[in-house]
């Protein structure tokens, strides 16, 4: 199994003593993302997406909103869009459906909330918000995330809403060889690896969906982080990752916001989220430090995928340990960067 690690997340520390503030980040998804099996029109719409996702929550936070609302706007662009494996994209399950998870985070209360399993909210993210503002719990599931978000006026959707000709090839080409498969993951061949566990096999027919996530800092100086999802292609169970897990998938305080995406098992078991905080808290690690060390981490462990995280000051770090991850920030003059791919590639 092959990683790409120090020189992916070295490069693509950023500081802000070197360049403008930044004040959000987000990312599409990780894993198996080649260049070499990607055209020049699925590139150039990944971009144009990612830069609009981008736009939108920079719009929110010139127009004074604060770092929720601008998470908010960035991953709405993204969970309307069938290129990411979150809202509109979500992909399959075993049983034919949706079951989608999303969560958020703000800094300056650590007050959170989360929605997973849900199948008829238009926009996790929105759910996941209103837990967070208009109920005493952090985490809501199923049918009664969905009581609730009906409740509190977030858009509902028929579940035919979700249906992809596209995603259900995938499902049924996995379903062929009786495996799950990972948002993102793929090997170089597009060929099922064998040796691989029922949850962690390299193969997906597109290679290119993913979860999807956000972290803002708003004029007031607050930090928040949000994170989207449609799972694991194939999943059973009800299996739920780290996306909606306060700590795994998503954390932010007053100095750091992380979202994560990968092997949602191996950052719940690391809860990754979190890991990077408290190594900045307590060990008073940089960004840069911190996010290096966790992604060491996961993959001394064997998980695969990545982060993105923004501090107080406007710092910046994205380490993955994959082949790529679908990732942007823009800075407070309103300049964005995009990038896909290890900068090796």
């Amino acid at each position: 199994m092959r990683f790409y690690i120090l020189s992916i997340f070295i490069i693509m520390s950023i500081s802000a003593q070197a360049q403008d503030k930044v004040v959000l980040v987000i990312h599409g998804g990780a894993g198996t993302i080649l260049k070499k099996n990607m055209t020049e029109e699925k590139e150039a719409a990944y971009e144009a997406k990612l830069r609009e996702a981008l736009q939108a929550g920079y719009d929110a936070l010139t127009a004074g909103k604060t770092s929720v609302q601008a998470v908010q706007s960035a991953i709405h662009v993204m969970e309307d869009s069938p290129l990411f494996n979150a809202g509109k994209g979500a992909v399959y399950t075993n049983d034919e459906t949706q079951e989608m998870d999303a969560s958020i985070m703000r800094g300056s209360d650590k007050q959170a909330g989360a929605v997973a399993g849900v199948s008829t909210i238009k926009n996790p993210i929105d759910a996941a918000i209103a837990v967070m503002e208009k109920s005493e719990h952090v985490m809501l599931a199923g049918k009664g995330a969905e009581e609730f978000a009906e409740k509190q006026r977030v858009t509902i959707v028929d579940s035919s809403y979700f249906k992809s000709d596209v995603r259900l090839k995938q499902l049924k080409r996995v379903q062929d060889h009786e495996k799950s498969v990972l948002d993102h993951d793929g090997d170089d061949r597009g060929e099922f690896d064998e040796s691989e566990n029922e949850f962690n096999v390299d193969y997906i027919e597109d290679k290119k969906f993913g979860t999807v996530g956000a972290v803002a800092l708003d004029s007031a100086g607050n930090l928040a982080a949000g994170t989207s999802t449609g799972g694991m292609t194939n999943k059973r169970y009800h299996r739920i990752g780290d996306s909606p897990i306060i700590g795994a998938g998503t954390y932010a305080n007053e100095l750091v916001g992380v979202s994560c995406t990968g092997h949602g098992e191996f950052f719940i078991r690391n809860v990754v989220a979190y890991d990077v905080a408290a190594l900045m808290e307590y060990s008073e690690m940089t960004i840069e430090e911190a996010t290096q060390r966790v992604i060491e981490k996961q993959t001394e462990m064997g998980g695969k995928g990545g982060l993105i995280a923004l501090d107080k000051d406007g710092n910046v770090s994205l380490p993955f340990n994959t082949a790529g991850m679908y990732r942007g920030y823009i800075t407070e003059n309103g300049k964005i960067t995009i990038e896909i791919y290890d900068h090796q590639d």
